[in-house]
């Protein structure tokens, strides 16, 4: 009994762990994640949709989707960083539970608040458009005429998410790290990425990112690529850095 309660406890699984300043954390991963995926997911409708320009064939959609991604984490990052973190992705959550930054039970209310804000973002994106506009609603899609088949597709998520996650690591969550520059170095991640990520999987990096418009627009195209491919990542990622730079060093 005794191993049980000490194994429920590094868990996090125990009355502690479930206070007021938890919960107000995970309204915040809701918040967030909705209002990432409207801009986000909102940027794509407007530009393909709206505007009728297909970001595969043109910079400056490829442009306007990116700076509507990078912007929107930047600014989300920025509120809700001192109350939750400012995860706003269940790949950084991961990375955060699997190197001890964060209690197994956190990161499972986390995960569940940021893909109930994200199919509530895309529901409210559903609401504000006409039909013959909303086309996926943003949802994510492989561009199999480039990639290596799916197995492409997973390698190219994983490499992004890699990138942002590695980001995340070194400026929010080491304590030595640039926290006040975080948000801008996470949207700058969030950035790059994409100009190299839409044309060939749409630069998910961000599960929910891809959940909530594949959901609400029932579009479900290898989607367990944008599972798979964030989640390798940005566990990967997440690890390299702790053990390379975090693991045994004073981190008070």
């Amino acid at each position: 009994m005794a191993q049980w309660e000490l194994s429920a406890e590094s868990l996090g699984f125990t009355a502690g762990n479930f206070g007021p300043a938890t919960w107000r954390a995970v309204l915040a991963e809701l918040i967030g994640t909705l209002l990432f995926v409207f801009v986000g997911a909102g940027s794509v409708v407007v530009v393909t949709g709206v505007i009728g320009v297909s970001p595969g064939d043109d910079v400056a959609a490829l442009t306007a989707i990116a700076l509507a991604h990078g912007l929107a984490i930047a600014v989300v990052v920025a509120g809700t960083a001192k109350i939750s973190g400012g995860h706003v992705n269940p790949a950084v959550t991961f990375g955060a539970v699997i190197t001890g930054r964060m209690k197994l039970s956190t990161g499972v209310l986390y995960g569940g608040a940021q893909l109930t804000g994200a199919v509530i973002g895309a529901l409210l994106l559903e609401a504000a458009v006409v039909g013959d506009v909303e086309g996926s609603l943003g949802a994510h899609s492989l561009n199999l005429g480039a990639l290596d088949g799916e197995g492409g597709g997973v390698l190219v998520e994983a490499v992004l998410t890699f990138v942002l996650v590695f980001t995340v690591f070194a400026t929010a969550i080491d304590p030595r790290g640039l926290a006040n520059l975080a948000p801008i170095a996470i949207g700058l991640a969030v950035l790059v990425d994409h100009f190299v990520g839409v044309p060939l999987t749409g630069a998910s990096m961000n599960p929910a990112r891809s959940f909530g418009p594949a959901l609400v627009a029932d579009v479900w195209d290898n989607h367990w690529v944008y599972w798979v491919g964030p989640l390798a990542g940005g566990g990967i990622a997440a690890l390299a850095y702790y053990l390379t730079f975090m693991w045994g060093r004073d981190e008070a």
